[in-house]
């Protein structure tokens, strides 16, 4: 069990920074500022600051599961420069978590099918280029299909499912460690950019919006809209983490 716990927060946490760094990555990129880069939990009291570049605060929290990237500084709660950038700006940031899942997922496939299955280099890249194209279009089918009511919430696992999986996977070797991570990493890349309130693809939604509309949306509206996608997202956190458990004492 404590294999498992760990192996959890070790794997969770590197796949949540890689997410939050294509965040910061792309803000370096567009000029916006990012005020803090934490390892740990967003709610969590920070420890310290581990260093200072430019304007960025690297940060540790009191619970070191993932992290985050802050746009808002002192005075600066709305996050001004980063709705003011340009929407290509935008939507570069806000998809820029999830692209860097999909790459960090495709170059941890490539040395497991080489050391694992002991493919060449070449046919390892094909592989898990397929790979990767395989789990986004399955995950788009599933998801389709659960709001459209055709697949249960058995297919869905919280917290407790993956640290199952995340022991099981370190109790196999550091290749089957190696592929768990990459698909944990692929996972999270694709669920957030599913279009709901509080993830990145309900961002990007909501810039659809304002392209479309040609008037941008108000940062009062994005916070109560990102709110309410919170709510729910804990909401479901919880009933699947319960699923997990009577699954696992079943």
């Amino acid at each position: 069990m404590l294999i498992a716990i760990i192996s959890f927060i070790l794997v969770l946490s590197l796949v949540v920074l890689v997410h939050e760094f294509g965040h910061f990555f792309a803000a370096r990129r567009a000029r916006v500022p990012v005020y803090e880069f934490s390892i740990g939990f967003p709610f969590s009291p920070k420890i310290v600051t581990l260093f200072r570049h430019r304007e960025t605060e690297f940060t540790l929290r009191l619970l070191p599961l993932g992290g985050f990237v802050s746009f808002s500084g002192e005075g600066d709660e709305e996050a001004a420069k980063l709705f003011s950038s340009s929407r290509t700006s935008r939507a570069l940031i806000m998809s820029g978590g999830s692209l860097f899942n999909i790459l960090f997922a495709f170059l941890l496939f490539v040395p497991a099918f080489m050391a694992g299955e002991g493919m060449p280099l070449f046919s390892a890249v094909i592989t898990s280029m397929q790979m990767v194209w395989t789990v986004i279009s399955e995950t788009g089918h599933l998801f389709i299909n659960l709001f459209s009511n055709q697949a249960g919430m058995e297919n869905l696992s919280g917290p407790v499912g993956i640290a199952a999986l995340a022991g099981q996977a370190a109790s196999g070797g550091w290749i089957n460690l190696l592929l768990f991570t990459g698909f944990l990493s692929l996972s999270l890349g694709i669920m957030n950019l599913i279009p709901f309130p509080g993830l990145d693809g309900g961002q990007l939604f909501m810039l659809l919006i304002e392209t479309v509309r040609n008037k941008p949306i108000g940062a009062r509206t994005h916070q109560i809209i990102n709110l309410a996608g919170i709510m729910l997202f804990i909401l479901l956190s919880l009933f699947v983490t319960w699923h997990d458990i009577t699954k696992l004492v079943s």
